[in-house]
């Protein structure tokens, strides 16, 4: 399902963005709606809300929701616009810009991020209690969490788990019932599988998220300088150079769609990824699927799972804030959060909802196995770019060096200078 992608996707083309909402940061101060305001002193507040990719397969179920809202709190209407993954960023940009502001916008982390360093998102910290700040799980709702303020309401997520071949487990002398628990051994296994067997242990995508997982912190604590150039990120890349010559890693940079082309084919044993990867792999090799198992994943050093969570912002010229703020609470608390994960086969982000049994009860399905392995994550997940700002350009010249490095043969630490050196230009833009 395409809207569902966005949950392990990341959008694209940051630095123009970050171009746009500087140039737009000026008219933030003087763009707002005056039809909202007139509306108000009617005792009438129109809401926009925008999400993306979502209709028309939730069409039924958020008119529904909807409906609910708008029976509850008189005198309040809810315009829902549905927007395309590639379009929603431009939209909004050009929204603000005109003025056209909409009141709830469904963004990702990272560029919810993005528009709350520049000023555009409205600070959440007068519409929230203690007790419903607390009602998400922390390392997701802290995502967007800038200078000690909330910027966005978390809603459905996904954490990554471990996919395994069990006949390549099997044939490697490894018992798929007692799986690895963390890195170093999910590594050990990797070794014995392609001793046994010939194949790869794992593919993976070179990005900065490789040294938080290791609780290497990508920035300083108040975000102005990179922090990754250290004895231990040093030797972090040493030691995946090794795993790369041994043949637990592939020695490419391997996107989405190769890792399932290796995982499909055999050439490797694992597979690190979220829930869609089951429908991939079940196309594209049914024999495989049948062979596969999924594991909550095995934890680095920081001992936490990557998370990509989908939330809820209200923009700084929302005509009526708290009624936006309202709504979106509204559409992620735990009862909401834990129907719509059930309609779309997402994870909430509250920690009630994990408490129902449809996420916890397995039924020996691989979807199930994956669904389990994911909601006993939660507790762990974070986001590895939390309160970067200009995130996407950040990771971008992480990203480069470490394809230098790993692809290219560029020594380690020269290539940890030229990205701590790009990455400190970046925070200076």
């Amino acid at each position: 399902m395409k809207g569902m992608k966005t949950v392990n996707k990341k959008i694209k083309s940051f630095t123009i963005l970050c171009l746009l909402v500087v140039l737009v940061a000026s008219v933030l101060s003087s763009c707002g709606s005056d039809t909202g305001s007139k509306e108000e002193e009617k005792g009438k507040v129109t809401i926009k809300f925008w999400t993306i990719a979502l209709q028309p397969t939730f069409n039924e179920y958020f008119n529904t929701l909807i409906s609910e809202y708008q029976k509850s709190h008189p005198g309040v209407t809810i315009e829902w616009s549905d927007y395309p993954y590639d379009a929603i960023s431009n939209k909004l940009l050009t929204g603000i810009a005109s003025g056209n502001v909409p009141d709830v916008v469904n963004l990702n982390t990272e560029f919810a991020n993005q528009m709350a360093s520049k000023g555009a998102l409205a600070d959440l910290t007068p519409y929230l209690s203690d007790e419903e700040k607390s009602s998400y799980f922390e390392g997701i709702f802290n995502s967007t969490v800038l200078d000690g303020k909330p910027y966005a309401l978390p809603w459905y997520t996904g954490t990554e788990v471990l996919y395994m071949n069990t006949r390549l487990v099997k044939q490697a002398g490894l018992d798929p019932k007692n799986p690895p628990k963390t890195r170093d051994e999910l590594n050990e296994w990797a070794r014995q599988v392609k001793a046994k067997t010939g194949a790869n242990g794992y593919a993976l995508t070179f990005a900065a998220r490789l040294f938080p997982v290791e609780g290497i912190s990508i920035l300083n604590e108040d975000k102005t300088a990179a922090a990754f150039n250290t004895p231990e990120g040093l030797s972090m890349i040493q030691r995946m150079q090794q795993l790369i010559q041994e043949g637990v890693l592939v020695g490419e940079d391997a996107n989405f769609d190769k890792q399932i082309q290796y995982y499909s084919s055999e050439q490797t044993a694992f597979e690190i990824a979220g829930p869609t990867f089951i429908n991939f792999i079940k196309t594209a090799a049914p024999d495989v699927y049948e062979n596969t198992v999924a594991v909550p994943l095995p934890t680095g050093k920081a001992d936490v799972r990557l998370s990509n969570t989908m939330n809820l912002v209200v923009p700084g010229k929302s005509a009526a804030p708290e009624q936006a703020a309202e709504f979106a609470k509204f559409l992620t608390n735990a009862t909401n959060q834990t129907s719509f994960a059930k309609a779309a086969n997402t994870l909430p982000s509250t920690k009630e909802s994990i408490k129902d049994p449809f996420f916890t009860q397995n039924d020996n399905k691989l979807e199930s196995e994956a669904k389990v392995a994911s909601a006993e994550s939660l507790d762990k997940a974070v986001d590895y770019m939390v309160g970067v700002p200009n995130a996407g350009d950040v990771n971008s010249a992480i990203a480069l060096q470490l394809q230098e490095i790993f692809l290219n043969g560029k020594d380690p630490q020269q290539g940890l200078d030229a990205a701590e050196q790009e990455v400190n230009q970046v925070l200076k833009q």
